[in-house]
């Protein structure tokens, strides 16, 4: 039998481990950016979506991030503790909760607004290649669904 029989099983032949690594860089160098902001990475996240679509259900978030209920909660409860959100039931559905961005969630924004530049600034990659990985990116993520 060939010695190549456990290739596959080597780390560096692994889709899965450089955008796991990647991803983790990431989220590393937006750290110090969100401090200063008091929010996590999935905090913030939830806050961008929040930023666009001022209003949906738990169920739609968590459509947008990829992220179930069980995750989303803790992080929704955290926000509304610092008054950027509330959540409401459904007048239609009282099996559905409702997020909704307040003032202090869209006046969060405007604190926000210059993490992407920063952050894109830490990445020394071209416009095009950073366009690139975002098509093949999400065109996995749509393969995943």
């Amino acid at each position: 039998m060939s010695d190549n029989k456990y290739d596959r099983l080597k780390l560096k032949n692994q889709l899965c481990f450089p955008l796991y690594a990647c991803s983790k860089e990431i989220i590393r160098r937006y750290k110090p950016y969100l401090d200063e902001l008091d929010l996590t990475y999935t905090q913030y996240i939830t806050m961008m979506v929040l930023w666009e679509q001022k209003q949906l259900t738990v169920k739609e978030l968590g459509e947008f991030l990829y992220l179930d209920s069980g995750t989303l909660t803790p992080v929704l409860k955290k926000l509304e503790s610092k008054k950027y959100i509330v959540r409401n039931r459904s007048k239609d559905d009282e099996r559905s909760l409702i997020v909704s961005i307040t003032e202090a969630g869209e006046e969060l924004k405007e604190r926000a607004v210059h993490i992407p530049d920063k952050l894109s600034s830490c990445v020394d990659m071209s416009e095009k290649e950073a366009t690139t990985l975002y098509k093949l990116l999400y065109e996995l993520l749509d393969k995943m669904s």
